[in-house]
């Protein structure tokens, strides 16, 4: 052993061949942290200085080869003046360049993930061997960045301009099979193989089978380009990549520009391109909300893994309800190992709800995520049954019927006569009183909410909801049953609309106030949009179905009468009387028809403007900014409410939640950031502008307080 540290092990066997072993110590998984990167030097320096060194192998002792940069440290580094972060950057590139320097092959042994700096360090270098279940990638620009230790560099060079530009603006985890074909590793082969091959290839190129001093000079060579082979290159990834990245994400396309310069030039000065290129956006705003998201959704994730470490698993499941929703469920929970039973009262519904889930398990298959003998053996845990015949053996219930108060109690009161005492029994009710429907209940400590969000399967988010009454035991299995689905859980207390729709209902309240103003939907939609919504309000509000928005809407005037109440009729109303109930009767705001996938396709028609012409009461002009803040000023009022209640118990729990839940724009990094970014104070004095719009456009004292002493939601 001629090193050996926390993280980094150098040793090196009778034929002067070395194996650096990544290790980080109380770790699970390696990572780039300061220790890691410190020991990496010292231990490239000590390579440097063995005599007669033949090879070296660079392999990972944990199920990952090097998960990347440990982001909790990394973000440090953005907050350096930009020459400390260019010589940060510098040290990084000065030890991979040392690597890729050194006397002898050098060989990356990667047995599991790689990903971002880890990658970075198998492109230093000369070859790869890369295990057929592994996976490796740059996805820095999903963190608002690029590649900073000479991804940008390295790969293009290795694969071509265009894959590299594909790799790093997709930010994608590549299968081995597609790292082979573009070319980023030499040779797959059996986890339990990768570091035997790793030494076999050394052999081959003591052998004088493999050239590597070839290699290395093609790769710090500028590439050679035609001008026209350039822009040809160049001009096709830019319209690619600007289409689906937007002008919110500039890292796809800043990525592109660093490419593309940095082909021309030298290895050195190629680098440089990039750390310039990397300052730039490390201290732009979305990095700063992207990095924000990545770091709260850790968080979360945490969270739920403490509320679920004493948890017994769910073995049996049962769903009431065969719906879209009760269908989703089902499939959910099939396609990730937990047997369900489907329980309607309609031979049809049960049908339809089967359907559903073949249909997305077909669509499994089709893509080649699934073997048909996979998923037929997924279909056949979805038990559809019309009693209760077997529910004496099921774990937790998910009751996913009509959102009407009477027929859940009803339901709910009959369904926990028919299971174990200590089964846990949950609603999907997504705006209902969790201590409201346990009030019929015998045992309502075994009782919470569920809730998920449609399209099940498409959703990450559920919310877990505590009633006045609810165990912790109750918590506990609920959330662990919802990461055993692959969801992510966040734990609310109760209240009418819990956290998600709580936040939403005010911003549709925004819209219907515009839309009594005169404003045209489609402008509103078209602006909120560019603004970074998937879709806007009167889009989303048919993908919810007019008749849910309508009864939700009660609920919420219900529980919140100071500022959720409206008078007089709004375009919900008008909408829910005319039965045009939105995406799943072919109109509501938009008609839809079924596209050649068929999927509904909106389409305006403009009888829609007569028809909600009875709701305008008055005439206002609104620009995009009037539309923008009073779509956003409500929700973000709301979302803080939501934090002083107690409802959610981080701001990184409320920001996820709304991420998550209803397509929240990722770049501005939830609606508490948003406020951090933009200053409380000044948010404040906007929200005081249209202070004669009602409850919903006023602050809370505490926000004001907070604006006074300039305090802020992530205390940084």
């Amino acid at each position: 052993m001629i090193f050996e540290g926390q993280a980094v092990k150098v040793a090196v066997d009778d034929a002067g061949v070395a194996t650096v072993t990544l290790d980080l110590v109380g770790e699970s998984v390696n990572k780039f942290n300061s220790l890691t990167l410190n020991e990496l030097a010292e231990a490239v320096t000590a390579l440097k200085h063995i005599d007669d060194l033949q090879g070296v192998i660079f392999a990972s002792a944990k199920d990952v080869f090097v998960v990347g940069a440990d982001i909790t440290e990394f973000t440090s580094w953005f907050k350096l003046e930009d020459d400390d972060l260019a010589d940060k950057l510098r040290h990084a590139h000065s030890i991979f360049n040392d690597i890729s320097n050194l006397c002898c092959p050098t060989v990356a042994a990667i047995n599991g993930v790689a990903l971002g700096g880890g990658m970075e360090l198998a492109l230093a270098c000369d070859y790869r061997i890369m295990a057929s279940t592994a996976k490796i990638g740059l996805p820095e620009t999903q963190l608002g960045i690029y590649p900073g230790w000479g991804g940008t560099v390295r790969l293009p060079r290795l694969i071509g301009a265009d894959n590299a530009c594909e790799w790093i603006c997709g930010g994608a985890q590549k299968r081995s099979e597609d790292a082979f074909k573009d070319g980023a590793v030499d040779a797959v082969v059996p986890a339990a193989k990768v570091n035997e091959s790793a030494r076999h290839l050394i052999q081959q190129v003591l052998d004088g089978k493999l050239n590597y001093h070839a290699r290395r000079d093609e790769l710090r060579a500028p590439m050679e380009f035609t001008p026209i082979e350039k822009m040809m290159v160049f001009e096709s990834v830019r319209g690619v990549v600007g289409a689906k990245a937007g002008k919110h994400y500039p890292a796809p396309m800043a990525a592109i520009k660093t490419i593309e310069k940095g082909i021309s030039q030298d290895m050195e000065k190629a680098l440089d391109t990039e750390i310039k290129g990397f300052i730039k956006l490390a201290k732009g705003p979305v990095a700063k909300s992207l990095v924000n998201l990545f770091l709260s959704d850790q968080q979360i994730k945490k969270t739920a893994g403490k509320y679920a470490k004493n948890a017994t698993p769910v073995k049996q499941a049962a769903v009431l309800g065969a719906g879209i929703m009760g269908g989703g469920v089902a499939y959910q929970s099939a396609s990730k190992g937990t047997p369900i039973i489907m329980k309607d009262i309609r031979p049809e519904a049960l049908e339809l709800g089967l359907s559903e889930a073949n249909k997305l398990f077909n669509g499994q298959v089709e893509r080649g995520r699934l073997t048909t003998e996979k998923a037929f053996k997924a279909m056949n845990a979805i038990v559809p049954a019309l009693s209760y015949g077997e529910f004496e053996h099921v774990d937790l219930v998910v009751e996913a019927v009509v959102e009407n108060v009477k027929i859940k109690k009803s339901v709910l009161a009959e369904v926990e006569t028919k299971i174990a005492d200590d089964a846990i029994l949950t609603s999907n009710t997504s705006t209902i009183s969790i201590t409201e429907l346990a009030k019929d209940l015998k045992r309502p400590e075994n009782f919470c909410g569920m809730h998920f969000f449609n399209p099940v399967h498409r959703m990450p988010l559920v919310e877990v909801i505590r009633g006045e009454k609810t165990s912790d035991a109750a918590i506990a299995k609920t959330v662990a049953y919802a990461q055993a689905m692959g969801k992510t859980p966040v734990v609310v207390n109760d209240c009418p609309g819990f956290l998600v729709n709580r936040v939403l209902f005010p911003y549709f309240a925004g819209f219907s106030l515009m839309m009594q103003e005169g404003a045209d939907f489609q402008v509103v939609d078209k602006t909120m949009e560019k603004f970074g919504w998937p879709m806007g309000p009167a889009y989303l509000l048919d993908v919810v179905g007019i008749d849910t928005a309508y009864h939700a809407d009660q609920v919420m005037a219900e529980g919140f009468p100071d500022r959720m109440k409206h008078e007089g009729t709004n375009a919900v109303d008008c909408l829910f009387e005319l039965e045009r109930f939105g995406q799943k009767n072919g109109k509501g705001f938009y008609t839809y028809e079924p596209d050649r996938k068929g999927k509904p396709k909106k389409i305006f028609n403009e009888e829609i403007d007569v028809l909600l012409s009875s709701i305008v009461v008055s005439k206002s002009e609104l620009s995009e900014d009037d539309i923008v803040a009073r779509m956003m000023i409500p929700l973000c009022i709301e979302t803080v409410r939501c934090l002083e209640e107690n409802i959610v118990a981080s701001a990184a729990e409320a920001d996820m939640g709304l991420i998550y839940g209803i397509g929240f724009p990722p770049y501005l990094g939830g609606a508490l950031h948003y406020l951090d970014q933009m200053g409380l104070q000044a948010f404040c004095d906007l929200a005081d502008k249209y202070s004669h719009l009602g409850k919903l456009y006023e602050p809370t004292a505490k926000m004001r307080d907070m604006a006074k002493n300039n305090d802020t939601y992530y205390g940084a």
